[in-house]
């Protein structure tokens, strides 16, 4: 029996033991890896220090080395974060509807787990501990392959979360970390077919097409986020400039950063020097169109469609100035992931026809893309934000990790 054939008979092996389990005892094993958490504060930092430490010496970015970091605030978030997910209600065994037929038949249609969910992720060591929780309240067993970069952080994580549900009465096997980094156990996972009912990538675009066309397990797409900025000819630019330097430098290497902005031409001679001036606080590499080059003069490299067309998950942006509010649509259209985008504008009907016209997960009127999260939306934790459309699109929350049941119930009715 190979290493991933294994991980999936044990995961197995556990599901049906949690997902009959009560939500008292999964809210009681979520208190458990709460206060392990804490407990294990020191212990969790010095084996990050380890991956950051790798990170560094390999030359990743400032900005992946602060996905990557944990200290004592994170930790501590990540357990408010289990504390908060406690005290949402429970999705399994809700009765979403229910009816009667003619023939006396009585038929209820039910939330149930989606069994057993296997991960693929980068970097960031909270997906760990945020995925394993929301599988578990969902209860869902769940199979975590994170990215070599944390491999330290996660096996340590994994650990601690394991012998807090085990001794809080869940199959420890409810939760497991990969601790083999190679590609192939990669590629052996995401062909898992009758051990994991679906797979989750989150991570960069590329790891995600790389999930989606090798896998023959059944996977949700999430994360690959291209956002864009539209600034509106009747855009209140002191909050285009907020909104604009939020999305982009607030935390750059995360998905709901936005890489784009586009700025229509009656206020580019304008806004364009506020932004720049703003983006400056944290140098922010600026390519830019011919028009955005000819009003920002030296510094502005020229943006290509590769530009346009990149998640830099760092700080840098591509700016284009258009005509009008269909050239920004148009632009989007072709180079949006379909994550989330936004316009910043003072007329009503710009703002319907944006976002009637965008074809994305989230659209915003005036806010920051960055609240596309599940604790912002308020579902408490996220497994991902989705941008496909079947079954679950935008901040996944713990009613997405569930599928239906039917229970129909007779008196002998026969057909």
């Amino acid at each position: 029996m190979s290493y991933t054939e294994d991980l999936g008979k044990r995961a197995k092996a556990a599901e049906p033991l949690l997902a009959a389990a009560s939500s008292a005892v999964k809210d009681k094993a979520l208190e458990a890896i709460a206060e392990a958490l804490k407990e294990n504060m020191a212990h969790i930092i010095s084996e990050n220090a380890k991956d950051l430490a790798a990170a560094k010496e390999n030359g990743i970015s400032e900005a992946m080395q602060d996905r990557l970091r944990l200290n004592e605030s994170r930790i501590e978030g990540m357990a408010n974060g289990i504390r908060e997910l406690i005290a949402m209600n429970d999705p399994i065994g809700e009765i979403i509807e229910g009816w009667s037929r003619p023939n006396g038949l009585r038929i209820c249609k039910t939330r149930v787990p989606l069994g057993v969910i296997g991960i693929i992720y980068e970097s960031r060591p909270n997906v760990t501990v945020d995925a394993a929780v929301l599988c578990l309240k969902a209860g869902n067993v769940v199979i975590l392959k994170g990215g070599k970069e944390a491999i330290h952080s996660n096996i340590c994580l994994g650990s601690i979360m394991r012998m807090a549900i085990e001794a809080a009465g869940l199959p420890a096997d409810a939760i497991q970390v990969v601790d083999n980094t190679s590609r192939e156990t990669t590629n052996e996972l995401m062909k898992l077919n009758g051990y994991v009912d679906v797979l989750i990538p989150r991570g960069s675009a590329r790891l995600i097409q790389a999930v989606v066309n090798t896998a023959t397990v059944p996977v949700i797409e999430t994360g690959a986020g291209n956002c864009h900025v539209y600034v509106d000819a009747s855009a209140d630019l002191a909050m285009a400039v907020d909104i604009a330097d939020n999305g982009k430098t607030q935390r750059p290497s995360v998905c709901n950063a936005i890489e784009s902005l586009l700025v229509h031409k009656d206020v580019a001679e304008e806004y364009l020097p506020m932004i720049a001036e703003r983006f400056k606080e944290h140098n922010v590499k600026i390519y830019g169109c011919d028009r955005t080059i000819a009003i920002l003069g030296e510094g502005i490299e020229k943006a290509t469609d590769t530009e346009y067309a990149t998640e830099f998950g760092d700080y840098i942006i591509a700016v284009k100035v258009v005509d009008t509010i269909d050239e920004a649509i148009a632009h989007i259209r072709r180079f949006s992931t379909r994550h989330s985008e936004c316009i910043v504008t003072s007329t009503l009907a710009a703002a319907e026809k944006f976002q009637r016209e965008i074809d994305a997960a989230a659209v915003y009127v005036n806010a920051s893309t960055r609240f596309t999260d599940g604790g912002e939306f308020g579902f408490g934790a996220e497994i991902g934000i989705s941008t496909q459309k079947l079954h679950a699109r935008g901040p996944m929350g713990l009613k997405e990790l569930t599928t239906v049941k039917y229970l129909i119930n007779g008196n002998g009715q026969i057909r």
